[in-house]
């Protein structure tokens, strides 16, 4: 019988640490200047715009904080460092 094990290669591994804030730092920083933004066409847009400036300016910190605190994303099954044993079979009877 011959036995199968999967190998895996090293860029299935997650990201490291220092390099999964350094992402979540810049996006939280694109955010806050996309909010800045909104809070200057706030004051130098006017009527119908300026509602669309505002709620952007009061909504984005909140979707920017959650976004920065989801963290490392859980390996999906495809990435995770496991080795599969392929299961044993039982030996048919007519074979003993």
């Amino acid at each position: 019988m011959a036995t199968s094990t999967t190998v895996h290669a090293i860029t299935n591994t997650q990201i490291g640490l220092t390099q999964d804030q350094r992402h979540r730092q810049r996006a939280y920083f694109a955010s806050m200047m996309v909010r800045t933004f909104c809070f200057i066409a706030a004051i130098v847009l006017h009527n119908p715009y300026r509602p669309f400036a505002i709620a952007g300016a009061l909504i984005l910190p909140y979707v920017a904080v959650v976004m920065a605190n989801a963290g490392k994303e859980r390996p999906s099954e495809s990435n995770a460092f496991v080795l599969h044993q392929p299961r044993k079979s039982l030996p048919n009877l007519s074979d003993l």
